[in-house]
């Protein structure tokens, strides 16, 4: 089973950047990014396909950029201008190929999830 592993998270002002790394131990076909804060539900911050097509919530859109380095089976988050809402558990998350009609198929949901890293932003 893939295993997924967070790093980059840490304390920072508002205003301020992190750039979050995740290493996968197998590549995933779709990977994204995800956040908990206590009290709240699970969030997809962002996603990103094999053909490098990327997803973004809302609230991150022109503050976060989620890319990926094939070769090195890694996924990253870029984020910028954090704001004191975007604290919370970050989680990297990757789907499991699946087969269907002979075919491999990525399926929506993600399977491989990693131990999180947490991000915290004063104001």
């Amino acid at each position: 089973e893939v295993q997924l592993v967070e790093s980059g998270g840490g304390s920072v002002q508002t205003g301020g950047s992190l750039r979050l790394s995740c290493a996968a131990s197998a590549p995933p076909c779709r990977m994204a990014w995800f956040r908990q804060a206590p009290g709240k539900e699970r969030e997809k911050v962002a996603g990103i396909d094999s053909d490098g097509d990327t997803t973004y919530t809302d609230s991150v859109k022109g503050r976060f950029t989620i890319s990926k380095d094939d070769g090195k089976n890694s996924l990253y988050l870029q984020m910028n201008s954090l704001k004191p809402e975007d604290t919370a558990m970050y989680y990297c998350a990757g789907a499991r190929p699946t087969v269907r009609d002979w075919r491999y198929v990525c399926p929506s949901d993600y399977s491989y999830w990693g131990q999180g890293t947490q991000v915290t932003v004063s104001s």
